[in-house]
């Protein structure tokens, strides 16, 4: 059964969006000037890692857009973009706290979306995903210091959004 049979559009939505939306909360959990460009990055480059590190898992590769097809990776990442926009704007989230609260909310519509319809190894690889995702931009730049000196790796605001993803998820909370 494919993909698109197993799952409505909205749905396949919710657990693209999702992941992407715990590292951008994750990235702005501590605000590092520069650090917080190296975050986003890290955000997308280990979102879109999804795919190498979980080939087996029909769900993550299903919903990242193909690599090997440029044209069609830049279509749907740029309608996934213009939907996730709107999304966001509807929610008018304004502050750190609602952007973590609706990233939490949007994880467990997609856990309550993956347990009624996915394996356990899906379920269990997309969990993993999303926390590799969340420890990848924690660990992405130093917090707090001075022009890239001195700081902590992984700030308490980090730690602490971190051990709430992991409690949804079900897994450790330890974030090293």
């Amino acid at each position: 059964m494919s993909l698109e049979e197993r799952f409505s559009k909205e749905e396949l939505f919710t657990l693209t969006n999702a992941p992407y939306l715990v590292g951008t909360a994750m990235v702005f959990a501590e605000g590092s000037g520069f650090g917080t460009l190296k975050e986003m990055f890290a955000n997308s480059k280990s979102f879109l890692m999804g795919a190498k590190e979980f080939p087996n898992n029909e769900i993550i590769s299903g919903i990242l857009p193909d690599m090997h097809n440029f044209s069609e990776a830049r279509e749907k990442s740029k309608e996934f973009q213009e939907k996730a926009k709107e999304l966001f704007k509807s929610k008018g989230i304004t502050s750190l706290e609602q952007m973590q609260s609706f990233a939490k909310e949007e994880l467990n519509k997609a856990i309550n979306i993956l347990e009624a319809k996915a394996t356990p190894k899906e379920i269990d690889d997309y969990k993993e995903w999303v926390l590799s995702i969340a420890s990848s931009v924690a660990k992405a730049a130093k917090e707090g210091g001075f022009l890239g000196f001195g700081g902590e790796l992984i700030s308490d605001n980090e730690e602490a959004f971190y051990a709430q993803i992991a409690e949804i998820l079900g897994k450790d909370s330890t974030l090293s």
